[in-house]
């Protein structure tokens, strides 16, 4: 081979590498990742699992490959704020308090609209058998205006029983607030999906916050109204994916909880109840907006001070991102 032979093939076999790199890139720049609140923990993110793993985002027309986690709260706000795809499904609290705050953010489609995974329990024999007793006990929260305590004040309201005689302790977690009930430093818990089954053969369930209250909008999809503007499609393709997500766990359950227990890591037995507990409800929304079911949000959030006067929910939501048949 003549140097001049070596230096062509040394040349090519450069041309070659550098095209492969240029198409990793390429294909890493397209992938796409978004943000959901208690993911890996909670129900609420179901819907993008099962897009991802169906390859439904593709079919709509965005590369969504990863979601980035969080406990919630502005925590998620903040990471969508700093992603290179800045959607992401939040609290409705969440979303009130970043618009509140002057974040140029914008909801544009509903997420959940079930309390169905939410429940408050007792120690195993515990004489307490009815909401109605709380009267006079304590009861561990995870936080002060927290959505767990929002949804007890709201269930003590909606069975005519003061909240001011039972004492909310904050726990800082809902593990914690089992360790207060195991020492008996307080008389009830709440709790929530999966956790409360995971732990069925421990406690007592008191109640489940859906036997008493009515249908709630607890989570909706947000972005930012730049990003909005610049790239309509690509939100249009995110929102349609998770839609397809929605109605691939109504068409399928036991699917949906395969993919629930090889995602989040749970026992299959677990996750086919947990989310065979959240279709009767109907727990995810494909993402049409419900002012009724929105505006009961606020009145639970009014009723733990998160939030004080009304709501202008036209000047931050935007509809036009979702699919053409649910535009109503």
């Amino acid at each position: 081979m003549t140097a001049q032979q070596a230096l062509f093939r040394s040349t090519r076999k450069l041309a070659v590498a550098s095209l492969a790199t240029l198409s990793l890139v390429a294909s890493i720049a397209h992938a796409d990742e978004i943000s959901v609140t208690q993911w890996g923990t909670s129900l609420y993110g179901l819907p993008y699992a099962v897009a991802m793993e169906d390859g439904l985002f593709k079919k709509a027309g965005v590369d969504i490959t990863g979601i980035l986690g969080s406990g919630g709260g502005g925590t998620t706000v903040r990471n969508i704020l700093a992603s290179d795809t800045p959607y992401g499904e939040v609290a409705v609290a969440a979303a009130l308090a970043a618009q509140r705050q002057g974040l140029d953010l914008v909801i544009v489609n509903i997420g959940t609209r079930s309390v169905a995974e939410s429940s408050v329990v007792t120690l195993k024999g515990s004489a307490l058998k009815d909401i109605a007793q709380l009267d006079g006990k304590k009861v561990a929260i995870t936080s002060p205006k927290g959505v767990s305590e929002m949804l007890l004040l709201m269930s003590l309201k909606a069975k005519g029983i003061d909240a001011d005689k039972v004492t909310r302790v904050a726990s800082g977690g809902y593990v914690n607030g089992l360790t207060l009930l195991d020492q008996k430093a307080v008389d009830a818990a709440v709790l929530i999906e999966p956790l409360s089954i995971l732990r069925k053969d421990q406690y007592a369930t008191l109640y489940k916050s859906s036997d008493l209250l009515p249908p709630m909008t607890t989570s909706v999809g947000i972005t930012t109204r730049e990003f909005a503007k610049a790239h309509p499609d690509k939100l249009k393709a995110i929102i349609e994916g998770r839609r397809m997500g929605v109605n691939a766990i109504y068409d399928n359950p036991q699917h949906a909880a395969d993919i629930l227990a090889k995602g989040f890591k749970l026992d299959p037995a677990v996750a086919k109840e947990a989310v065979d507990n959240m279709i009767a409800p109907h727990m995810w929304s494909e993402g049409d907006f419900n002012l009724v079911e929105m505006e009961r949000m606020a009145d639970g959030l009014r009723l733990n001070g998160e939030l004080k006067g009304d709501v202008d929910w036209a000047a931050i939501m935007d509809k036009s991102y979702l699919p053409s048949d649910l535009l109503h």
